[in-house]
């Protein structure tokens, strides 16, 4: 099973974003991710942008997005920003999706938090048309050749919505935080009976207070489970990235 970390939330450092991201890298990690959480009370890095930095620092690692919550992005802008990326991170770039499940996002964007599954739909096949001709509604974004289809898209959803991860996405992102381990594992397994290939349990918390020996346990029943990835967020006074990485 592959480790990854997620970005941290916005600190007072200068440079904080890109030295974690250097750091994660060092550690050995194998993918770097950003979450998507606004009108918290705390400052998330916009997911594109804080990836964009974190390509111009590192060379081995995957970047992705936890998800991007689709429905408050205009999907040109949406298909604009990730073939940009695109140019930055090459092949690199795993682009996940979902609606979001936290009225205040969609609050802080003056957005209808009970119609996000519908404009999900809405973005989602608008951000495909992009990706496959250029075109976003009335306009063409100039799709350049190489970066024809876009990169993998996963979806970021729970329910019913894990068997289509299986049929029309390139991976699901389960949540670690939301969901118990057996939850997720229970959920693994229709997602593999329905054809589904990657599989991702992110936002498994780590702090000061996580014991080092039930969250190495925790990992190995993911990978016995049959996930093909787990994502750390690994908060300031956790045990250190080197001690984390050795887990898997």
């Amino acid at each position: 099973m592959r480790l990854g970390a997620l970005l941290t939330p916005a600190g007072d450092q200068a440079n904080h974003l890109v030295n974690e991201a250097r750091a994660i890298e060092s550690a050995g990690f194998d993918s770097i991710w950003s979450a998507h959480a606004m009108g918290r009370g705390f400052m998330m890095h916009d997911p594109l942008l804080a990836l964009s930095a974190a390509a111009t620092v590192t060379t081995r690692v995957e970047l992705g997005t936890g998800i991007l919550q689709l429905p408050l992005y205009h999907p040109a802008d949406v298909v604009l920003k990730v073939l940009t990326l695109m140019q930055i991170a090459g092949d690199r770039l795993l682009l996940g999706v979902g609606a979001g499940s936290t009225q205040a996002d969609y609050a802080l964007h003056d957005q209808d938090f009970s119609q996000r599954f519908h404009q999900l739909e809405i973005s989602l096949e608008a951000l495909r048309q992009g990706f496959e001709s250029g075109q976003v509604g009335n306009g063409d974004v100039g799709l350049p050749p190489n970066m024809k289809g876009g990169p993998p898209l996963l979806l970021g959803t729970w329910g019913q919505n894990v068997k289509r991860a299986a049929t029309e996405f390139d991976g699901w992102i389960a949540s670690g935080m939301h969901r118990t381990p057996a939850e997720c594992e229970e959920a693994l397994k229709a997602y593999r009976a329905a054809g589904g290939q990657r599989a991702i349990v992110s936002t498994i918390i780590v702090t000061g207070n996580t014991d080092i020996g039930a969250l190495r346990e925790q990992l190995t029943s993911y990978a016995e489970a049959g996930f093909d990835d787990a994502v750390l967020m690994v908060y300031p006074g956790a045990p250190s990235l080197e001690a984390l990485r050795v887990l898997v």
